[in-house]
């Protein structure tokens, strides 16, 4: 449990043991049994907003308890691995990022954000946190000292159509020149013509540290991985440099995302 979640677990022992009622007593209280109160606050079970409304309810808290888990919900809208990423993210003197798939998070528009999560497998209120929190992330680009990002991507990213959702590519194009446009962004395209490349193994993320240390992420359909140890981080930096000379120049890649920006136009 993370240090958010046992103080919420710890307020709600509190307020029990306060009250002076015994798990059963409390449940009672509640509409839970005692053995769902003691699985609550022990970890065992996460407290929904059911039975947080329902304690706030009987024990006249002012919603006290359903702010706290909606508090809660909101810091966790990230697994831990990629909470722990974002802080990396922050610390970082220089992003080298190469997307096989989508358009890197932190160039993300909302729409295009909203439509990489479509398809089923999180609810309104994940997707709303998840991109919430997402376009939170790129404010690192716009602070007075922003890290020097270079990003490599796919020609794909760029063709590939959001389905019903007319406009989205040219405005999400159009985001790209604008933000390939700053001194401490750098947007590489690897051209289709390429053909098959080191890089089609997956994306990945090299993130330099102030002190000289780096640290990668890469991830899949289920997870992410993030590594720090220096004989696969040199093996990335390698897989890295080998993708970026497929890339095409900085002007070059620019022109290209203007190109395709016009082909989505109707």
């Amino acid at each position: 449990m993370g240090t958010a979640t046992d103080y919420v677990l710890e307020e709600l022992r509190l307020l029990r043991a306060g009250s002076g009622l015994s798990q059963d007593d409390f449940g009672k209280g509640i509409g839970y049994s005692g053995s769902h109160v003691s699985s609550v606050e022990t970890g065992g079970r996460p407290p929904t907003k059911e039975y947080m409304r329902a304690i706030d309810a009987h024990h006249t808290t002012d919603g006290r308890f359903l702010r706290m888990l909606d508090r809660l919900a909101r810091l966790d809208a990230e697994p831990a691995w990629l909470r722990e990423w974002i802080e990396f993210e922050r610390e970082a003197t220089t992003l080298r990022w190469f997307e096989l798939a989508y358009v890197p998070g932190l160039f993300q528009t909302e729409r295009y954000a909203r439509a990489t999560l479509a398809g089923g497998r999180f609810d309104a209120e994940d997707v709303d946190r998840i991109v919430a929190s997402r376009l939170e992330r790129q404010a690192i680009l716009h602070r007075p000292r922003p890290p020097q990002l270079i990003a490599v991507l796919d020609e794909a990213v760029l063709r590939r159509p959001v389905l019903d959702q007319p406009g989205l590519m040219v405005e999400q194009c159009e985001k790209l020149v604008e933000l390939a446009a700053a001194e401490h962004i750098q947007v590489h395209i690897v051209p289709v013509d390429a053909g098959m490349y080191l890089g089609m193994g997956g994306q990945f993320i090299i993130a330099e540290m102030p002190d000289g240390e780096r640290v990668t992420y890469a991830d899949n359909q289920l997870t992410a991985q993030i590594v720090d140890a220096s004989t696969d981080v040199a093996k990335l930096a390698k897989t890295w440099e080998i993708v970026r000379n497929e890339a095409l120049p900085r002007r070059q890649s620019i022109e290209l995302i203007k190109e395709v920006t016009k082909s989505w136009m109707p």
